[in-house]
């Protein structure tokens, strides 16, 4: 049975410790909002592009372009997207988990034909561990979403995709839903599969932070219901293009759009999914806190009242004696 003073201790750590995390609780919040509204301000800029290239490419069946093309994987680069920085619950590992797994899956090409490109300081430590191909140094990115580098490393990559040094870029990163669901996401980079592309999951809860159970299935209820209003009011598609001066200058001009957008949506989305996923554990660690503290408390009162009473009982033995 541990002391007064050890537990008085304990109480006293365990406050100091809630604060912390409470305080993180709040600062990751903050973020999260910011991060959402980065998302936000983004959407229109892909709703009319993702308009434009499904309208465009629906009414020409040879649009075809040379980020398209399918060939035999000799060389692979993945884009893995995580954090600089821990207490973030299982955000990190998950993506690490599944980068470990898509390494395995292209194993039989070695180690010098994969190249990852590390965004975030986890990723940047875990691929020097296993002895891997880093294509540079994007830990600043993780923190301070950039387009500009964005678009860059998109041109990077479709530069080396165009001269045959890649046959094939996938993305790793978390797509943000809400801040109660992060999706664990996989998908080609290169060669752009535009179709698929287009009928990405656009879901998302940029509104709120509640990462209760009720509200997620209230939301869940909602975009359903606002789906079935859109499908109702979808008006068909124009399909009478005239193209300027011809296809492949036109697809040259949207398809390199598409790649920066989709490289950029990957970044903001998982900026997001870090700020959401570090919130809901420093609320969680600061509910057990607050557990433990009342556990702590309630043995401290108990310890306390059996000194007490030890010493009266002391006290009428004594004079019992006397």
């Amino acid at each position: 049975m541990p002391s007064l003073k050890e537990i008085k201790t304990r109480i006293a750590s365990v406050n100091s410790t809630r604060k912390i995390t409470s305080a993180m609780k709040m600062v990751a919040s903050s973020k999260l909002h910011h991060a959402q509204v980065m998302i936000e301000n983004m959407l229109p800029y892909e709703t009319m592009l993702e308009h434009i290239l499904k309208t465009f490419l629906a009414s020409e069946a040879d649009a075809t372009t040379v980020f398209s093309v399918d060939r035999p994987v000799k060389r692979i680069a993945f884009v893995v997207f995580a954090s600089n920085s821990s207490l973030c619950g299982g955000f990190n590992a998950n993506i690490l988990k599944l980068m470990q797994q898509a390494v395995d899956e292209y194993s039989d090409l070695g180690k010098d034909n994969i190249v990852i490109y590390p965004i975030g300081r986890k990723v940047a430590e875990k691929v020097a561990k296993l002895g891997l191909e880093s294509a540079g140094d994007f830990t600043e990115l993780a923190d301070k979403p950039n387009v500009k580098q964005c678009i860059e490393m998109a041109r990077d990559l479709g530069g080396k995709f165009m001269k045959g040094e890649i046959d094939r870029v996938e993305l790793i990163y978390h797509h943000f839903k809400s801040a109660g669901s992060q999706v664990l996401t996989r998908k080609v980079f290169l060669p752009i599969d535009v179709t698929s592309e287009l009928e990405r999951d656009h879901e998302r809860d940029l509104s709120t932070m509640i990462v209760t159970r009720e509200a997620q299935e209230y939301l869940k209820r909602k975009h359903k219901e606002e789906a079935a209003k859109k499908s109702v009011e979808a008006k068909p598609l124009n399909d009478n293009f005239i193209v300027e001066p011809d296809m492949n200058t036109v697809l040259g001009l949207l398809i390199p759009k598409l790649a920066h957008l989709m490289l950029y949506t990957a970044l903001l989305d998982s900026n997001a999914s870090e700020h959401a996923a570090r919130m809901v554990a420093m609320q969680t660690a600061t509910d057990n806190a607050d557990e433990l503290l009342r556990d702590l408390n309630l043995q401290y009162n108990k310890s306390r009242q059996q000194a007490i009473t030890n010493e009266l009982l002391d006290i009428v033995g004594g004079s019992v004696n006397n």
